[in-house]
């Protein structure tokens, strides 16, 4: 009994329980019962709409998660490893850290117009401080020892950075990368219902003018999902990898 209900679908099926439970109470078209979200979303997919637009939003995702992930790690290491640039740079990072999304992704448009550039450029430039503060971490938690054996025993940089530097900043990048996966996809969201035509967040801006909660539940049962298997298939057993050496 222990083991079912410490189960992820019986603690799903307890959370559609309620819901079902809480719409059947209420009868509000404000909240649909699973069985109507459902069912819009299947007519969404079948439709075609819902693919296109979580396509459209899944490559501003992948675009952004790159680049914020590949600047980040190298100004990280770069930081980490040279103290006094590091010293000089952290009030920078403080700021960009504090600055609302919002204000960022207004900026973006208003500077640069509501173009796709400026859309990618608005979401790196929210996840870019993140990425750096958590690597530098790894990066100055380097063990000496080791960097001075690898020195020792005339290693080379490129043997250094994948048998000494990269197992132990791997750890901070994949902490990094689920924590920026959360983020960006969110701020991705306001991003296109500020300034796109297309993408998740235009279709959730359509159905809160139209105060269509079954369409803005649906779309959002959706990419969740999508986010959940990402992180299912691919982060987790990437932390695993990296924790491996752990007893």
């Amino acid at each position: 009994m222990r083991s079912a209900l410490q189960h992820p679908i019986f603690s799903s099926l307890l959370f559609l329980a309620l819901w079902q439970s809480l719409a059947l109470l209420l009868v509000s078209p404000a909240l649909p019962t699973p069985c109507v979200v459902f069912h819009a979303l299947y007519g969404e997919i079948v439709s075609g709409r819902l693919p296109y637009h979580l396509g459209i939003t899944l490559a501003r995702l992948l675009v952004s998660f790159v680049l914020a992930m590949g600047l980040g790690t190298l100004a990280g290491i770069f930081l980490g490893q040279h103290e006094k640039l590091d010293r000089f740079f952290d009030n920078w990072l403080v700021i960009f850290l504090n600055v609302p999304a919002l204000v960022t992704i207004i900026l973006c448009y208003v500077w640069f117009g509501l173009t796709e550039a400026a859309a990618i450029t608005a979401v790196v430039a929210n996840k870019l401080p993140n990425v750096v503060v958590t690597v530098r971490e790894g990066a100055r938690a380097l063990d000496r020892d080791l960097l001075e054996m690898a020195q020792a025993y005339r290693f080379g940089r490129w043997k250094t950075l994948r048998h000494v530097i990269w197992p132990q900043l791997f750890p901070y990048l994949i902490g990094a990368s689920r924590t920026g996966i959360a983020l960006i996809w969110k701020i991705i969201l306001v991003v296109e219902l500020l300034g796109r035509s297309n993408g998740m967040g235009y279709q959730l801006h359509l159905f809160f003018q139209m105060f269509n909660v079954t369409g803005i539940l649906a779309y959002t049962i959706a990419f969740v999902t999508v986010i959940q298997l990402i992180e299912a298939l691919l982060l987790k057993p990437l932390d695993r990898h990296a924790k491996r050496w752990r007893r």
